[in-house]
């Protein structure tokens, strides 16, 4: 696995180095010693799928609060998205700043979303399959989002939006008073 980090302090791109001979491939989805510097002790405490079906639906963006807040690791096991996390975490260098990556299955990319930050994708085509590995449970009472269209982020989606539930398009819009995720 290769590591790069991204522009958003603490947010990294991972990459798989597969083995290739006559069979096909092989490749290392997850390995807790190679993460292990980067997950600070956080041990995968649930794993997640999505199938999103249309081209230019978004899921996101969203986040769990404190207590719960949680570190993401998330690859696209099917199909093309554009994939992206802003960091939200009060007093960090890049407050509110966000970061776009194209996933997919032929890259095989993975990326690391840190505590404190909100995440979301884009489809680029039709029927396109996620794989999320969470360092927290679920908990409805402190689940959060950010509106993926917030002004005060300034998100460029590569398509125009064509499908949204009705949750991710009601998140409130930040005012000036939202000083961030304390962790």
């Amino acid at each position: 696995m290769k590591f790069s980090q991204t522009k958003l302090n603490g947010a990294w791109i991972i990459e798989p180095e597969p083995f290739h001979d006559h069979r096909g491939k092989f490749v290392r989805l997850f390995c807790r010693s190679r993460l292990k510097e980067i997950l600070q002790g956080n041990l995968i405490e649930q794993v997640n799928y999505s199938l999103t079906i249309k081209t230019g639906a978004v899921r996101g963006m969203h986040f769990q609060s404190p207590p719960k807040a949680e570190i993401k690791l998330v690859r696209c096991l099917k199909g093309v998205v554009f994939d992206v996390m802003v960091d939200l975490r009060r007093r960090s260098p890049t407050f509110l700043q966000w970061h776009g990556e194209i996933l997919s299955e032929e890259n095989m990319k993975m990326l690391y979303v840190p505590k404190g930050f909100a995440h979301g994708f884009q489809t680029m085509q039709e029927n396109c399959e996620m794989l999320y590995l969470h360092t927290d449970s679920y908990s409805p009472q402190d689940e959060a989002g950010l509106r993926y269209d917030e002004p005060m982020v300034g998100i460029q989606w590569p398509h125009e939006v064509v499908d949204i539930s009705d949750k991710d398009n009601n998140f409130p819009l930040l005012t000036s008073e939202f000083a961030g995720i304390n962790l």
